[in-house]
């Protein structure tokens, strides 16, 4: 299945809605309650099973065309959204810094989770260095502490799309990465959910940014230094990992900053991260 938070009319809050192809319906118009992802994913597999049985027997009449709605994030009120730092050996070369000593781990604040087709306001007057970054989104579905590699993929609720922005400038001037990742809008997501059952192997997707029409980064999760259960399974030892816990899981090579010259994000920018078996996360940047 996928799933999208959608606004309905101008004046509307987001909604929890079960997405095909280009056509929608609400978890209401199924006859369930639950008005955030988050809030299904807490009432466990039973309730999605049920979700998925009233989707498939909802006659297609009663789907509305996803044009006449406006995306909201993917995931709204997780526990906590954790990023995974340097997990791509090009990423880590091209800023040159160490990524031997295990995940770099740091979480970003929930203010900077923004939607597809949003606005990512930059503050020139804080960063003329803002960057982009493609990365594999991971869902936790439940309670995970102390869970081997082979069985960490049983804990995963479903996959989406993370743009991980970046100051630049800031990132280099303090000894930790939360801040600068999480100015209002740095995090979009989206613009759906994929159940994990949609994805076969989340190590074989191909990943791709475009800023304005360039391709900036091509590679695929296979390159991933820690695979997604090396992640979660390594996580969970020190910490549990809460139902909606989301996991940013790093960014391939082709960051702005090591271009030559620089390609950082200015007003006027679009930028595309697309995910095999996932789609495209598409943000627009404006003066803030």
């Amino acid at each position: 299945m996928r799933f999208a938070h959608l606004i309905l009319s101008p004046a509307g809050t987001p909604e929890l809605s079960v997405v095909n192809d280009e056509r929608f319906v609400p978890a209401a118009r199924l006859g369930f309650d639950h008005t955030t992802l988050q809030q299904l994913i807490e009432a466990g597999p039973e309730e999605l099973g049920r979700l998925r049985a009233a989707a498939a027997d909802l006659p297609e009449s009663e789907w509305t065309g996803i044009a006449e709605a406006t995306f909201a994030p993917a995931v709204i009120g997780p526990p906590i959204v954790l990023a995974v730092g340097l997990n791509y050996d090009e990423h880590a070369s091209e800023l040159s810094l160490d990524n031997d000593s295990g995940p770099v781990l740091f979480s970003l604040f929930p203010n900077s989770l923004g939607p597809h087709e949003g606005e990512v306001p930059l503050p020139a007057h804080i960063s003329e260095e803002v960057d982009y970054e493609g990365e594999l989104g991971v869902i936790i579905g439940r309670a995970a502490k102390n869970v081997s590699p082979e069985e960490a993929l049983d804990y995963v609720f479903g996959y989406t799309a993370i743009n991980d922005i970046t100051a630049r400038n800031v990132q280099f001037q303090e000894p930790q990465w939360s801040r600068c990742k999480s100015f209002d809008g740095f995090t979009p997501i989206g613009p759906v959910v994929v159940t994990a059952d949609q994805i076969a192997d989340p190590q074989a997707l191909h990943i791709t940014t475009d800023v304005d029409g360039l391709r900036v980064q091509d590679s695929t999760t296979g390159f991933m230094i820690r695979s997604v259960a090396q992640l979660i399974s390594s996580i969970s030892q020190s910490l549990t990992l809460l139902p909606g816990t989301v996991i940013s899981t790093g960014s391939p090579g082709g960051a702005g900053r090591s271009r030559k010259p620089p390609l950082y994000l200015r007003p006027g920018t679009d930028v595309t991260v697309t995910i095999e078996g996932i789609g495209s996360l598409t943000s627009h940047c404006v003066e803030a």
